[in-house]
């Protein structure tokens, strides 16, 4: 499996696999790449309906320059601990960021809360996360103000008196109930529609299935996120030697 920055030829064959109606999987295996190399590419770079492996190309060797040119080290430094790459850490970052627009959030928003998800405290100001995304403080309060609209941020004060957005581990297990709120309105309403269109008619039918699948899928996603509510708690073991923290050996 090559490694490395895609070539400009590889982009070429990106582009004909998504004009071909090609799934990131085949494209992958044609060019040897994983999977997530090439959905990162695209997403990054216009989505399969505006991928343009010349202007994608293009971006890319941009980005490289402002990296090239931006002293990173301020932006590295807390990837340090625990024997972080750095590299490894901002592929990573791509990569989640790159899955959470696939599943719907947008660019802005999927950045901000990749970021707070990767750090070790889960939290961060408005100022970090502007300094960090290299975006301006307005960005960052409006992608905030949508993830908290959606429970998947809050916010706390720390003893300075200074907002913090967090994320932590009951924000998951209250995303999972409200998972399977969303689930009973919809049987609720899918049961409506058995009435209207009259019991043991086809379409009735149906529904009445869909919303009986819905009603064990809701009660199923409630019971397990009970059950496994502790998990979200377990804290990670130390390794043998103990974390390898910032600044250690100083």
């Amino acid at each position: 499996m090559p490694g490395g920055r895609l070539t400009q030829q590889e982009r070429q064959q990106i582009a004909s696999g998504l004009a071909d109606g090609l799934a990131y999987a085949e494209i992958a295996r044609g060019l040897e790449r994983p999977t997530s190399t090439i959905t990162r590419e695209v997403m990054r770079n216009g989505g399969p309906t505006g991928y343009r492996a010349d202007l994608a190309h293009r971006a890319t060797e941009q980005r490289a320059h402002r990296r090239r040119q931006a002293a990173p080290r301020d932006r590295r430094a807390p990837d340090q601990a625990y024997g972080r790459d750095p590299e490894e850490v901002r592929a990573y970052e791509e990569t989640f960021t790159t899955l959470l627009m696939a599943q719907g959030l947008p660019k802005m928003m999927a950045r901000v809360l990749t970021s707070l998800y990767i750090t070790d405290e889960g939290s961060l100001t408005a100022s970090e996360l502007a300094q960090r995304l290299g975006v301006s403080p307005a960005s960052v309060s409006k992608a905030i103000a949508f993830l908290e609209s959606q429970d998947l941020v809050r916010r706390q004060r720390d003893e300075g008196r200074r907002e913090r957005y967090v994320v932590d581990n009951e924000l998951w297990y209250q995303a999972m109930i409200a998972a399977a709120r969303s689930n009973v309105q919809l049987a609720e309403t899918a049961r409506q529609g058995v009435a209207v269109l009259g019991p043991g008619s086809p379409a009735a039918g149906r529904l009445e299935n869909i919303a009986r699948f819905v009603d064990f899928i809701g009660e199923s996603i409630t019971r397990a996120a009970e059950q496994a509510r502790d998990v979200l708690y377990t804290k990670a073991e130390p390794a043998p030697d103990g974390p390898e923290e910032p600044g250690a050996g100083r």
